[in-house]
């Protein structure tokens, strides 16, 4: 059979959904991975797995009504011309816009992927209530054509079928996006305790917490070493190159950017920290834990489901400066704690988030 599976961001559709592609191959099975960036920056990369890419006319931010049209026709004429026999649609364009015209083109089995609720969920000004309204209205128009609609923690299922989104009964559990145990594995620690967080440069991810957490703990601790990974981004929570270069300017971030390869990253910090507010089941945090490292996250939904307090890493509440940085202190002033930690994790990457379960579920629920 053929498949298309479906993104807003093409960089989230190579480096989260590429194991998911290749074992739908693996099963026999023609991928075609539809995105939002342009095919000659992508093509050669896709090729290397043997995954054919096209890009469509996806606006991935934004309201604009004639934008989102424009993504609806680019999605329907795709469709039509590769006549895919399944979808499998994330991200909350290709959600609803993907599964609006694979449903248009008579694409029988749309299976959707619900990755976080997302910031629109998360905030309460007059006109992000607004565009709730509107969201909701057009994921249930889509969703209802859905065959099964996959989820990464119980808190988003009851956003949407408190919201009479999707029926229940339609609903598949996942354990994240799952992570490669054979790609990310432990390392040796460095000698000095150092924190990392790896994350698009959005306030919803926790970063402005990370980075005034890492003022308090620098100021106490000087040879404390804090890392940040990641691009910056254009959604509306996003920090901005000026927000960050005061951070980097006193010497309390080391910034590397976007990267193609964290795992060097990995290997240079002793804690993995992600600060987010909401989450699915955040990737980064699973391929901290495949590499034997202990992990201070939030007790926000997504999080809270990779880390059991005080076993493999610490939980704080969401948006608690002072909280995160004491665990941090904590780190610093009983190193001895982190190694049996980060074994815990791992155990758990293995046991629980291993990529390939994380397939094998998606591929049985899809008559793969």
């Amino acid at each position: 059979m053929k498949i298309a599976v479906l993104s807003s961001h093409t960089p989230s559709l190579f480096w989260f959904r590429m194991e998911m592609m290749t074992e739908f191959m693996k099963r026999g099975h023609e991928v075609v991975a539809i995105g939002n960036e342009d095919a000659t920056l992508w093509k050669d990369r896709f090729d290397e797995y043997g995954v054919r890419y096209i890009s469509a006319d996806i606006k991935r931010n934004g309201t604009n009504p004639l934008g989102d049209l424009k993504t609806l026709s680019s999605l329907k004429k795709l469709l039509k011309q590769e006549k895919p026999d399944k979808i499998f649609t994330f991200q909350a364009k290709t959600v609803i816009y993907g599964g609006l015209a694979a449903h248009s083109c008579g694409v029988k089995e749309i299976y959707t992927l619900i990755a976080g609720v997302g910031s629109v969920f998360l905030n309460d000004g007059l006109k992000t209530k607004v565009i709730r309204t509107l969201l909701k209205t057009e994921y249930r128009m889509s969703m209802k054509h859905s065959e099964k609609v996959f989820f990464q923690n119980g808190d988003d299922v009851e956003v949407f079928v408190g919201n009479k989104i999707v029926h229940r009964e339609k609903i598949v559990m996942l354990h994240g996006s799952g992570v490669n145990v054979e790609k990310f594995t432990p390392t040796p620690l460095p000698e000095k305790t150092a924190f990392l967080c790896i994350s698009r440069l959005i306030r919803d991810k926790g970063v402005g917490e990370y980075l005034e957490a890492a003022r308090l703990v620098k100021a106490k601790f000087p040879q404390a070493r804090f890392l940040l990974v990641g691009p910056y981004d254009s959604n509306p929570s996003a920090i901005s190159e000026a927000e960050l270069k005061p951070y980097i300017d006193d010497g309390i971030i080391e910034y590397f950017g976007e990267q193609t390869d964290v795992r060097p990253y990995l290997n240079e910090c002793s804690v993995f920290v992600l600060p987010s507010y909401r989450e699915g089941t955040p990737k980064t945090v699973l391929e901290a834990m495949a590499s034997g490292r202990a992990v201070i996250t939030t007790d926000a939904p997504g999080c809270k489901e990779t880390v059991t307090d005080g076993e493999n890493g610490f939980l704080v509440p969401v948006k608690d400066v002072k909280a995160l940085a004491e665990k941090m202190v904590y780190f610093i002033e009983h190193p001895e704690v982190i190694p049996a930690m980060g074994a815990m994790g791992r155990k758990n990457a293995e046991e629980v988030f291993d990529v390939r379960l994380v397939n094998k579920t998606i591929c049985d629920t899809m008559k793969l």
